[in-house]
């Protein structure tokens, strides 16, 4: 009986509620009906008058707001920013991944800046990966990227840059023979206006197997590029990021970053470091290296030169070659035809045919040339003709 009576009852008037607001959304000149409590605290309960029960008297209900979370912290509003990345290409160096990351840390918790080492298996076959995972485990500074297989060194540098985030990138070897303690001097150079900061191995303490022919190449990379460092091949170097997002690296051009990075602009320069001798393992120089640069410097002397013009370098060439057949088979037909000639006949003179296969050369070259601006024109992007340093709109 006492259900029906609740049933139709008539209730009354529901007191008129005050808008709510979004959450977040400033309160500031909003208005509320006379009902509601003016001074009562937002997140207060708030009672709301029900229908009268059987004997009359009201049933109040209590109904508390949901509590208001604070938003989670984004990864945006975190401190992602990383003052130094040290990228190390790692190769069957398993003894040394522990003395060069004790030494390391130490060095990098002393300069007293945020890093991350960043450390590239390149398909090593000596246990280094298990060392590196232990690091990997013990330290959150360190990350670890494993190949399936050996790439070579300037793959491994690819693969640490894609994953640096530091405003200054450190390359170092994994042998010990580079030492940590040197970094500051690297970023000093820098805090000076450079772009780039090559170590300079003095005294270097390797056999003369590998100083005198390292010695001979820095020669002809100074006197072929311009860019005059003492020892280039020294993996030991500091960059501004800027330039790792600026350069294109493949094959085995890692020795000619910083002719690549001055080509582009940048400013290079070198500081002497001290050398240790090599503890563990094996070198991995060889006579087939010092090859392979030669013909690497070649292709960067090249594609500084001649890259966004090739026509000029072939169509030179096959002018030349065009010239000197006609030249050569002109002499031919004159010496048979003209009274003071030999009067040979023309078939007889093996040179006829040096000048006939001079002369193909020449339009192949032309031909080349205009087949390489072909490409260049398809392959043409805006924002590789140039490196902007800074921008006032």
């Amino acid at each position: 009986m006492a259900m029906q009576e609740i049933e139709h009852a008539t209730p009354e008037a529901p007191a008129e509620q005050a808008p709510v607001a979004p959450r977040g959304a400033p309160t500031r000149g909003m208005t509320t009906p006379a009902s509601a409590c003016a001074e009562a605290p937002s997140l207060a309960p708030v009672a709301s008058t029900l229908p009268a029960t059987a004997d009359g008297a009201p049933t109040a209900q209590t109904v508390t707001p949901p509590a208001v979370h604070s938003a989670p912290e984004t990864p945006a509003s975190q401190p992602t920013e990383i003052a130094i990345s040290v990228v190390i290409p790692v190769y069957n160096e398993a003894q040394s991944v522990q003395p060069l990351y004790e030494a390391l840390h130490a060095e990098l918790e002393r300069l007293g800046k945020s890093y991350e080492i960043i450390y590239v298996d390149d398909g090593s076959r000596d246990g280094s990966f298990e060392a590196l995972k232990a690091l990997h485990e013990s330290d959150p500074h360190v990350r670890v990227v494993r190949f399936r297989r050996n790439f070579g060194k300037t793959p491994a540098l690819v693969a640490g840059f894609a994953r640096a985030r530091g405003e200054i990138v450190f390359t170092m070897d994994a042998d010990l023979q580079d030492d940590p303690t040197e970094i500051p001097q690297f970023l000093a150079k820098l805090d000076e206006g450079y772009d780039l900061v090559s170590g300079w191995k003095y005294p270097r303490l390797d056999p003369i197997t590998k100083t005198f022919p390292s010695r001979i190449f820095n020669g002809m990379v100074s006197m072929s590029t311009g860019v005059k460092l003492h020892d280039i091949n020294c993996g030991f170097k500091a960059y501004r990021h800027e330039i790792l997002d600026d350069i294109k690296l493949y094959g085995e051009l890692h020795r000619f970053i910083p002719v690549l990075a001055h080509q582009r602009g940048f400013r290079v320069t070198e500081v002497k470091v001290r050398h240790h001798k090599r503890k563990f393992g094996k070198s991995k120089f060889g006579a087939r290296r010092f090859l392979r640069g030669f013909l690497d410097l070649m292709m960067v002397v090249f594609l500084m030169t001649y890259l966004r013009t090739p026509l000029r370098l072939f169509g030179t060439l096959g002018i030349l070659t065009l010239i000197a057949g006609f030249v050569i088979d002109l002499y031919v037909v004159l010496d048979r035809y003209l009274p003071f000639g030999s009067h040979t006949e023309i078939h007889n003179r093996p040179i006829l045919f040096v000048g006939i296969i001079l002369l193909v050369f020449g339009v192949s070259f032309i031909l080349t040339g205009l087949q390489s601006e072909m490409i260049r024109h398809f392959a043409y992007r805006p924002e590789e003709e140039y490196s902007i340093k800074q921008a006032l709109d």
